[in-house]
């Protein structure tokens, strides 16, 4: 376990979390990373290869997907990552249900017998369940459970104006851009569209006293640096979020000339926050127990994976240091509706442009502390725990 050493200031804008300075060595580069007051950043291990989302087992054992192929399963105190699976087509994510560890990959859901005291399980074992709409560009599947035990899963649409839409109208490795669900009263089972127009839907999770989704999305690259926001919207059954017909700027919804097609509805939803553009939001993740739910309790953690592009155009042909830098933010709720952004964790990025982190997972432990995947910088796992 790395220890970041407190560097004994703190810092706070007006209404804004209390963030204690603490300061990162690594090699030659020096981070100086922002946490709040009474907290410490810990770096478990390095042990993974570009991991991705994560979930806890009944046991409290946390499994992990990732690009890397493997599905990793860490025992508390979570510093020794063990390969459970090794599979093709990019396992991004997980969910148990009923006795059974159920694995996204890019064009497939998948399920194998799973009990936390099982050595691993056999992959002979491993039972198809149904295709997905697979295929490059924006290939992550993010699957998690919903409060009616539904399976639910996001997918983002190939590029920047790609027409792909969740409907039957269109073919099925065009049916991208948003958050399905799996109907399993049918015979076969079937995926149903919930949620449609959204380019990248990485991260989503449930409001724990509304129980209303909520969703982050990455907006397109080919307007430049600083358009579109990136948002977090919330997600009803049949709602349309418009990409890649439509973009929202901040303030009005309009029409985007890249896509020539005709937009297959109007009724736009607008977001409910965003993030300036280009930051790539990931997981989202609601508080609802541990270490920060006395103050936090309903609002939203979400990771920000940080720019690829840099200023002024946006392509990755500048100075580093200008990329969006990568942190952790907390999506505030009043009176279960979203208000502003407050950074949670930030300093990823230093003033040369090397990174130490790109958060991309994130969940609640068993001992209520906060942890998160990185994929970028050191690969590996974190945990934001009270001193």
């Amino acid at each position: 376990m790395f220890l970041f050493s407190l560097a004994g200031l703190s810092h706070a804008g007006q209404d804004a979390i209390p963030l204690d300075l603490h300061v990162a060595e690594v090699g030659d580069e020096i981070f100086t990373l922002q946490v709040p007051e009474g907290y410490q950043l810990e770096l478990l291990t390095t042990d993974m290869q570009r991991p991705r989302l994560f979930i806890f087992d009944d046991a409290g054992n946390m499994l992990v997907g990732s690009r890397s192929g493997h599905i990793y399963r860490l025992t508390p105190p979570y510093n020794e990552p063990e390969p459970l699976l090794i599979l093709p087509d990019y396992p991004h994510s997980l969910a148990i249900r009923d006795g059974y560890l159920y694995i996204a990959q890019t064009s497939s859901l998948s399920r194998v017998p799973y009990h936390p005291t099982d050595d691993s399980p056999d992959e002979t074992n491993l039972e198809h369940i149904i295709p997905i709409p697979g295929g490059g560009g924006h290939n992550s599947r993010t699957l998690k459970i919903g409060p009616d035990k539904r399976l639910y899963l996001s997918l983002g649409i190939t590029g920047n104006c790609s027409d792909e839409y969740l409907h039957s109208s269109y073919t099925w490795q065009d049916r991208r851009g948003g958050v399905m669900v799996l109907d399993e009263a049918a015979s076969p089972v079937i995926w149903k569209p919930w949620a449609s127009g959204l380019r990248n839907p990485i991260g989503f999770d449930w409001h724990p006293d509304t129980g209303f989704m909520y969703a982050s999305n990455n907006g397109p690259d080919h307007l430049g640096y600083d358009q579109p926001p990136e948002f977090f919207s919330k997600l009803e059954e049949h709602s349309f979020h418009g990409m890649p017909w439509y973009q929202y700027d901040g303030d009005k919804i309009h029409r985007d000339s890249c896509i020539q097609s005709k937009p297959p509805r109007t009724d736009v939803i607008a977001p409910v926050v965003t993030f300036p553009a280009r930051n790539a939001p990931m997981d989202v993740h609601f508080i609802t127990h541990g270490h920060f739910a006395g103050k936090y309790r309903g609002d939203a953690f979400v990771a920000l994976h940080g720019s690829w592009g840099t200023q002024p155009d946006g392509w990755a042909s500048g100075d580093p240091a200008t990329r969006r830098p990568p942190k952790i933010v907390l999506v505030r709720f009043e009176n279960s509706k979203a208000v502003r952004i407050d950074d949670f964790v930030t300093g990823f990025q230093n003033a040369r442009g090397a990174r130490l982190a790109r958060p991309m997972g994130l969940g609640t432990g068993p001992d209520g502390a906060l942890y998160f995947t990185s994929d970028g910088g050191i690969n590996g796992l974190y945990r934001l725990v009270a001193r």
